[in-house]
């Protein structure tokens, strides 16, 4: 899914090509997308657009007279620009946006539709779709702190709560806890106040980090290469390969179709994590330390 430097610099290319421009008219090809009924879609069209802004990890593009289109991509939801009309029979195409200066249009790939589209009105409608949590670069080490102790969770479920943080995900709250040295399992109410400053640092350098190498990648061009993987991250999607502060291999936890990837030895002081998947099937043989793991794996 795309977060906070992936969303980012979707917005900093779109103020870019639509700013002052007018939206002509829009195309939606899946039933699915449109989620909203008042407002209509078509009263956005021939109008000029004043504004582009996040809203947590949607996307907001406001047009004069208060109407707003927010797209939330979900987990395989792409933003794609040409200037001419796309070719809208690929079933992975789900809307195309026409505005005088080129063509925005969103594809979504596998099979399930979970991309959204919502036409709102006014500020009160934006908020509408905000889930509420701080803004983790404009937050200060004391709210940032007063927002993950409100509540008793683990860190990784705590970073990734749209309730809590705005914009933090499954990919980025990996990098996070790995750059604070802090286990994703780790109870919020429990850390230790130098805890807590490592990790609001880690946050504010990660997002910082990859926002600025996302632009950089993009080099004025729209951003095309919109993944959750990239080899240059510390432990998120590598799992089995070295941890590059210490070399240990990486390790992970898998639930559901996430998997939350983390450093044994430099977030856990050693002990592996239960990996569900596996653990039901080991019970009691399953390794709790990463010289057990290896043990395992030579025998």
């Amino acid at each position: 899914m795309p977060e906070l430097p992936d969303v980012t610099v979707y917005i900093e290319a779109l103020r870019e090509r639509v700013i002052g421009r007018k939206l002509v008219r829009t195309l939606v090809k899946s039933p699915f997308l449109l989620r909203s009924a008042a407002p209509p879609l078509r009263a956005a069209e021939g109008r000029t657009v004043h504004e582009v802004r996040r809203v947590g990890k949607q996307i907001a593009i406001g047009v004069e007279g208060g109407l707003w289109l927010v797209l939330h991509l979900k987990i395989a939801g792409r933003l794609h620009w040409q200037t001419s009309m796309p070719k809208m029979g690929g079933r992975n195409v789900l809307a195309a946006f026409e505005f005088d200066g080129g063509w925005l249009y969103l594809t979504e790939a596998g099979t399930q539709r979970r991309a959204a589209l919502y036409v709102v009105e006014g500020e009160d409608g934006l908020r509408s779709l905000d889930p509420g949590g701080i803004e983790p670069l404009d937050a200060d080490l004391n709210a940032f702190d007063a927002a993950l102790r409100a509540t008793n969770h683990t860190l990784k479920r705590a970073l990734t709560d749209p309730h809590i943080l705005s914009g933090i995900g499954n990919a980025y709250s990996d990098e996070i806890l790995h750059r604070a040295q802090l286990s994703p399992v780790a109870m919020t109410q429990k850390l230790s106040a130098p805890e807590m400053e490592r990790l609001y640092h880690a946050a504010r350098e990660i997002l910082v980090e990859w926002t600025g190498r996302l632009r950089a990648g993009a080099a004025g061009e729209f951003p095309e290469a919109v993944t959750a993987f990239r080899p240059e991250m510390a432990v998120h999607g590598r799992y089995g390969q070295p941890c590059p502060r210490c070399g240990a291999r990486i390790q992970r936890i898998r639930y559901a179709s996430n998997e939350t990837n983390y450093c044994a030895r430099c977030q856990t002081g050693g002990r592996l994590l239960a990996d569900r998947a596996l653990s039901r099937l080991m019970h009691q043989d399953w390794p709790r330390t990463l010289e057990e793991l290896e043990a395992l794996r030579k025998r």
